[in-house]
């Protein structure tokens, strides 16, 4: 099981010895896996080995695998999980060494799922793909629907589509995700994730969730959840990414959290999570309460726009931009950290206009982060089936739809002001100015999430501006240690590079006196300091 990287602007696989967020479809294809092993779904006498990478923050050494492989036995099946648009040219330059030697390759994940649901045929890409060889898994793997892969597999005869986007399974008491411990320790903080629903109800033009996962709403159990989280914690693993688009929409959300708190009270099992919520969520009666009682400690606001006509124009009509500082301002009761999106491209934007929203998101919202994305139609939503069947243009090169390229043409604004309100938006936010303005908030709010708060404010300015990629593809590697990433020989270099060039440009802020990494001249940033915004009370103790 390989969950490929893609390349940054240069042509070099982006990876890390630690990687920021660690991959969901690993962790379910991986579960899904472990239960055909304890089946023996090859029969008894066949012994499966499973092996997860994730690329973003492992070496696949393609070479080594293959001969791996031979030496036991030969038969293997490669599968490409959970692969975005994005990251398909990369899963077919990872395939072609496989497939060089007769090892099957099949390739699953948003894109091939989103194309299959929304396109009346195949596109080049992956006709081509498939030309190579390559077999396409589009649905999802739970309901034994991975046995049948995994059988075709072993005989020799797999087909070259399995598609069960028509039938999409439920989720209570199917096999957990679930990652081993030296896979988990990949990732910074030593965070797995997991989800606990799937689907979504609304009809955002630029999502392909609802077209993928169904708009109907599946969820797992609060018995799930505690398996989840046992299982893991016998690996010593207790943090963890929650997927889920919205948890707050999760019909057992309660009983989840209720099991949760019993866990960590009665047992003593610590855990945390990171979750993404709705605008909304604070209406819900004791939701957020229960939440920061359960361990969530960050979480995820999907703003996407504070612009009214920009939001009705892709259908976001759920998000109330009235209700954006009382949901915040209900969270900032608790020690917790909060992350915004915010999509650049949308029709009615300018650069006065963005960075006009900018200060506003500023000056209104105490979020702690925010990331901003290029407004993108990924294959799979309803603008890109909309493009593709008028034949406008759309960038040939899927390495680009990362959402932080350009890949269409705005109806007012050139590629390269498209580009420049986009670089502006963030330098904007993240003034040091304003991060110090955020320190002083959460001094003053006696908030224990010091480090948690620097952590994300270093990954969020530094890597966009001195990388260029962007910051949920982050991670940290040290040049120091002489270890290589990539298969081939050049991005080794690179890799080594870029690393050492961010330690310096590190160093030298820390060494110019930034007050907001050194702490020093700054007697304001003092615990005792005074600082006031409006309606910000201490957090609740829990």
């Amino acid at each position: 099981m390989i969950k490929p990287t893609h390349y940054d602007d240069d042509g070099y696989p982006i990876q890390w010895l630690k990687s920021l967020i660690p991959s969901n479809s690993l962790a379910c294809v991986f579960g899904l896996s472990q239960s055909c092993k304890d089946r023996h779904v090859l029969g008894k006498h066949v012994e499966i080995r499973l092996h997860a990478i994730d690329e973003y923050n492992s070496r696949v050494n393609t070479e080594a695998l293959i001969a791996m492989i031979k030496r036991d036995g030969g038969t293997a099946l490669v599968g490409m999980v959970g692969v975005q648009s994005n990251q398909f040219p990369r899963a077919i330059d990872l395939s072609l060494p496989f497939l060089a030697q007769d090892i099957p390759v099949c390739i699953g994940g948003f894109h091939v799922s989103g194309c299959f649901s929304m396109l009346d045929e195949m596109p080049k890409d992956m006709v081509d793909a498939q030309k190579l060889g390559i077999s396409f898994f589009a649905g999802e793997a739970e309901g034994q629907r991975l046995d049948n892969l995994l059988i075709d597999a072993y005989k020799g005869a797999l087909k070259p589509i399995y598609n069960y986007l028509d039938d999409l399974p439920g989720l209570p008491d199917e096999p957990i995700p679930f990652l081993p411990r030296e896979q988990v320790e990949h990732t910074y903080g030593t965070y797995s994730s997991f989800d606990l629903g799937r689907g979504c109800p609304f009809k955002c033009t630029f999502c392909t969730i609802i077209n993928v996962q169904g708009r109907k709403s599946r969820f797992r159990s609060a018995d799930d959840l505690e398996r989840i989280i046992r299982k893991n914690h016998e690996i010593g693993v207790h943090s963890f990414f929650l997927t889920d688009d919205n948890f707050a929409r999760n019909k057992n959300w309660e009983a989840c959290l209720d099991r949760v708190i019993d866990l960590r009270e009665q047992e003593g099992i610590e855990v945390r999570f990171s979750i993404q919520i709705d605008t909304l969520c604070h209406k819900i009666h004791g939701f957020v309460e229960k939440c920061c009682k359960a361990g969530v400690d960050q979480i995820f606001i999907g703003l996407e726009n504070i612009n009214t006509e920009n939001l009705l124009a892709v259908k976001k009509r759920q998000n109330k931009i009235s209700g954006y500082k009382e949901q915040i301002l209900a969270w900032k009761q608790y020690p917790v950290v909060i992350c915004a999106g915010y999509i650049v491209g949308f029709p009615g934007d300018t650069k006065a206009s963005l960075l006009e929203d900018v200060d506003t998101i500023k000056r209104e919202l105490a979020i702690d982060h925010i990331y901003f994305t290029v407004l993108t139609p990924l294959p799979g939503c309803e603008d890109h089936q909309a493009m593709y069947q008028k034949g406008e243009w759309m960038d040939p090169d899927l390495n680009k739809y990362d959402l932080n390229h350009m890949v269409t043409k705005h109806p007012t604004l050139s590629e390269a002001e498209w580009k420049e309100a986009y670089k502006a938006v963030w330098d904007h936010f993240y003034t040091f100015e304003h991060m110090e303005t955020i320190f002083k908030r959460m001094v003053a709010m006696r908030s224990n999430k010091k480090l948690t708060t620097l952590h994300r404010l270093l990954f969020y300015r530094e890597f966009k501006r001195v990388f260029h990629v962007h910051p949920l593809e982050a991670g940290i590697s040290c040049p120091s240690s002489g270890r290589r990433f990539s298969a081939f020989e050049v991005p080794q270099r690179q890799a080594a590079s870029i690393s050492s060039r961010t330690c310096r440009d590190f160093l030298s802020e820390i060494h110019q006196g930034n007050p907001v990494y050194n702490g020093k001249g700054h007697p304001d940033l003092h615990p005792a300091a005074p600082y006031a915004e409006a309606h910000l009370d201490r957090p609740q103790s829990l």
